[in-house]
């Protein structure tokens, strides 16, 4: 049961999701596209914005059809997204100058030396949270508009604007050319390394640096907005004019899903990369142990609050290169029945810098090493090795966390795709030495995008009530003790060191 005047909708990442929710947080409705991921050469991942746009009207139209209801039985709308892919369009046409420029995205690098050369990586820090670095969107767009013939110029003009996929959904969601609003949120903006955390605005000085148009960039607004941000073109997917009011970048999203509104709260989401999210309430914690600080989310007016954010490039990522470049499992979810052929990794360890190494020691010349090989090593010890990098990655980040707020963490809250995986969750327990916990609504991305939707019209009272809808499904309690924990763990970092500063200048 359920009413279907009573529903929420919100779109996910990565791959094209539309969920429908109830008022209990239960999915009523599922459907799923995934788009091509495009790499030109090393280092360059693209998507392309119109395929993702194409894939989210079709999703949402098998969604609604699932669920025997139509765009007016709706709510509310609420987006969640990767966050610092970068697209810029035309907004009298929709067509995108170039494909966008996914978060994994390394071209920058240059950019990202140039800047990082008159006053170092950190110089941009105090105002923004984040170091100088190929994996946020200011540099992303300094790119385009230096190599993209004729963006520069039609940015001037007021023919070309920027956003992160939030933005380019919102926009095309609204109605597009001519109708769009052009808007994101305080999470989504507080990656792209322009907004300043105290103003929650554009910060004109680094725009300036950077040498980015203002004009090009989106209004900035609340998570949750009963403001709204605008409603469904009714000659859209909806059918229908649906308030869209709800926006979080896709980690602050899975931090509300999983009721984290506490401070010293804590979750990891296990995809394509990790995502260890660290609520510090209304309090901004500088790091200075490789973290970022970013805005985890805010409801209508009230303050923000800011989380601490440990962002590791490769996880998921490795399962699927294990299986698309290796071919040595078919699909991903083998990889576990693989892992448990051997009792242990045969003593290697696999940084997976494909990338270089992002939180906490932000190195892009690292690149990806496999240690420790000897004769005896075979397709399992490969597999578990990969598995066992996700949660030494994730144990950095923990203690990184520990260490910048003095907060001491009881618990680990887990969710993402790689969560079913019960061998690496209790590897991660193990190599924590904290309990991890898997809730039973696996989908918590999507669910805090509907809650924010949900909040601004009113579909939620609030806070307490959310938390009551949250429910454990399985718990994993650490079961090494400390001196076999701290030992595997300092062949970790020992390998990870050899893998630093691999790429010359």
């Amino acid at each position: 049961g359920y009413s279907i005047n009573n529903t929420i909708v919100v779109f996910d990442r990565i791959r094209e999701n539309t969920i429908i929710f109830d008022r209990a947080s239960n999915i009523v409705a599922v459907a799923q596209k995934e788009h091509r991921q495009i790499y030109p050469q090393p280092g360059w991942v693209e998507h392309d914005p119109m395929e993702i746009w194409e894939r989210t009207q079709e999703v949402v139209r098998e969604a609604l059809q699932k669920a025997g209801i139509t765009g007016a039985d709706l709510a509310a709308v609420g987006v969640t997204n990767q966050r610092e892919t970068t697209v810029v369009w035309d907004p009298r046409t929709g067509k995108p100058y170039t494909n966008a420029l996914v978060w994994q995205d390394t071209r920058t690098q240059d950019i990202v030396d140039e800047l990082s050369a008159d006053g170092g990586p950190d110089r941009f820090r105090a105002k923004v949270g984040l170091p100088i670095s190929t994996y946020f969107s200011g540099t992303k767009l300094r790119w385009i508009l230096e190599n993209v013939p004729g963006v520069r110029a039609a940015a001037e003009r007021g023919e070309a604007i920027f956003g992160t996929i939030d933005t380019w959904l919102i926009w095309w969601l609204t109605g597009g050319p001519g109708k769009g609003v052009h808007i994101t949120d305080v999470t989504n903006a507080s990656r792209t390394m322009l907004m300043n955390l105290e103003t929650l605005s554009w910060d004109d000085e680094i725009l300036n640096i950077l040498d980015i148009p203002r004009q090009m960039l989106p209004e900035i607004r609340p998570s949750s907005d009963p403001n709204l941000y605008g409603t469904t073109d009714p000659n859209g997917p909806f059918g229908a004019a649906v308030p869209v009011c709800g926006d979080l970048g896709d980690q602050q999203a899975a931090l509300v899903g999983q009721t984290g509104f506490d401070v010293g709260e804590v979750k990891n989401t296990y995809g394509t990369g990790c995502f260890v999210v660290f609520n510090t309430g209304t309090r901004r914690v500088p790091s200075f142990s490789g973290l970022l600080t970013s805005v985890a989310y805010q409801f209508g007016q009230d303050a923000p609050v800011f989380c601490l954010e440990g962002s590791i490039a490769i996880t998921g990522a490795l399962v699927q290169w294990l299986r698309d470049n290796l071919g040595l499992i078919s699909k991903s979810s083998e990889v576990e029945d693989l892992a448990r052929t051997v009792e242990d990794s045969g003593g290697i360890y696999f940084v997976p810098a494909f990338s270089g190494l992002f939180a906490p020691h932000w190195d892009g010349k690292a690149r990806g090493l496999i240690i420790g090989m000897t004769r005896y090593i075979n397709r399992g010890h490969l597999a578990r090795a990969v598995l066992e990098a996700t949660a030494y990655q994730t144990r950095e980040v923990l203690d990184a966390m520990r260490k910048d707020s003095g907060v001491e963490l009881a618990r680990l809250k887990v969710d993402g795709g790689m969560v079913v995986n019960e061998l690496l969750m209790q590897f991660q327990a193990d190599v924590a030495g904290i309990p991890v916990i898997r809730p039973k609504v696996a989908e918590t991305t999507s669910l805090g995008a509907a809650y924010a939707a949900g909040l601004a019209v009113g579909y939620w009272e609030n806070l307490e009530e959310l938390r009551q809808y949250w429910q454990e499904d399985k718990r994993w309690e650490p079961q090494w003790d400390e001196a076999r924990r701290e030992r595997a763990y300092r062949g970790w970092l020992r390998a990870v060191e050899r893998a630093k500063g691999w790429l010359e200048d």
